[in-house]
């Protein structure tokens, strides 16, 4: 279990940075809920198939349960109680009126139809209806999730509960009472931090280069972001290649034939490649360019002992959930490379989640210049925040970042008494 084993190892190294109660440090270190449930399928063609299916709620001392869903034929029940700690840890670190869950479905839903996808989605939703709510666990995207499945989901529950309830999941079509800037709000979040902290970082270079491993929806609009602000992008790739640019990439033509052919190295013809002075890598390849910051934007164990000390890039920001193991960390502080941990770096996916079951809750309706300043102001607060208390403690990021959410949740867990409270002899 060595994702759960990660948990033990990030709260231990906050523990000597934050006084918190014994009360607090046993409810974190297991979940409120764990679910399995068995999804049956009609498919196509007739017969039926059954999909496994996770929910977990992991601590909701500071509100309801929030986390995403993913879809992906790796999906254990391992990741998905680790991932609804992480988002613990996320919501409290950036002050949201949140605990922690998430979900999951073991399928590859490239597989499905349309129609095979919808009947998973509704089926899921039946199957975990009486364990999510608007007032008890707000499931999101995640991972091949996406709004029309969150639609689908909404819709199921309101023909289960006979009730119109739209905050009973985030990151829903705009149609349905989705929140404008939802979609890409991981990445500009992360933009945020990353332009909020590079320089405090020691990186001072007029076009900070720039390396992303993983060109889905949040890597592909990150590295557009940071390509419109003047840092030079010279590394993308996905999961099947890597195309890199000393000059820097032309990042909107490597969306261009990412979305039209499916990979980032059909962006260049062999004439091209010669003439841009580029050329194409193996994906793992990226994780070793000398560049000023890597992204890693993918899946978790990213980075790990293996390959470790390989990193050359000065500073490392987590887009993904979990892509650098504790090993890892252990070897990239070694090497003086700066980590940004993703329970700030990606938090503006749930903290756009937040403002759109504050506009369903409340029935107003924000506008896209308000939501994107809103999570500005949000991610600014909270990266410097987080990087002053690491520097005042000469800890790295990440122990500062987990020590600033476990004093927010041993507050809100001794609010209702502890060990103090209720001790022997009182």
């Amino acid at each position: 279990m060595p994702l759960l084993d990660d948990i033990r190892t990030r709260v231990e190294a906050a523990l000597e940075h934050v006084d918190i109660s014994p009360d607090t440090l046993e409810l974190l270190l297991h979940p409120k809920a764990v679910h399995t449930v068995s999804i049956p399928v009609r498919m196509d063609d007739g017969s039926l198939r059954t999909f496994e299916g996770h929910r977990v709620l992991w601590n909701d001392s500071r509100g309801p349960g929030k986390g995403g869903i993913r879809y992906h034929p790796d999906v254990t029940i391992d990741e998905v109680k680790a991932l609804a700690f992480w988002m613990t840890c996320k919501c409290a670190a950036l002050d949201l009126p949140f605990g922690g869950a998430k979900g999951g479905v073991a399928v590859d839903p490239k597989k499905l139809s349309k129609l095979e996808l919808q009947r998973l989605s509704r089926g899921y939703v039946d199957a975990v209806a009486d364990l999510i709510g608007p007032d008890v666990d707000v499931p999101a995207p995640d991972v091949y999730t996406n709004p029309m499945i969150m639609g689908w989901m909404m819709d199921q529950y309101r023909t289960i509960t006979r009730r119109i309830q739209p905050g009973v999941v985030t990151g829903k079509p705009l149609s349905m009472g989705g929140s404008q800037g939802r979609s890409t709000a991981t990445a500009d979040g992360a933009f945020h931090v990353i332009d909020t902290l590079i320089g405090k970082l020691g990186v001072d270079a007029e076009a900070p280069t720039v390396a992303v491993q993983g060109f889905g929806n949040a890597g592909a609009q990150i590295a557009t972001l940071l390509h419109e602000a003047g840092y030079r992008v010279v590394a993308v790739s996905d999961s099947r290649s890597a195309v890199h640019a000393e000059d820097g990439l032309d990042v909107p033509a490597v969306r261009r034939a990412k979305e039209g052919n499916g990979s980032v190295e059909s962006v260049y013809s062999e004439g091209d490649l010669e003439r841009c002075g580029a050329d194409v890598l193996d994906p793992d390849e990226l994780i070793a360019l000398d560049v000023d910051i890597l992204i890693p934007s993918a899946l978790e164990n990213a980075i790990t002992a293996d390959n470790a000390d390989d990193v050359r890039a000065r500073t490392v920001f987590e887009v993904a959930n979990g892509p650098v193991t504790p090993e890892a960390d252990e070897i990239l502080a070694r090497k003086d490379v700066a980590v940004v941990p993703d329970i700030l770096t990606n938090a503006g996916g749930v903290t756009v989640s937040w403002f759109e079951w504050v506009q369903n809750r409340s029935g107003l309706v924000w506008s896209a210049e308000e939501v994107a300043d809103k999570l500005r102001g949000r991610m600014v607060d909270a990266a410097e925040v987080i990087h002053a208390r690491a520097s005042s403690a000469g800890s790295a990021l990440r122990v500062a970042a987990y020590a600033h959410a476990l004093e927010r949740i041993g507050e809100a867990i001794d609010a209702q008494g502890s060990v103090s409270t209720f001790g022997a002899g009182e």
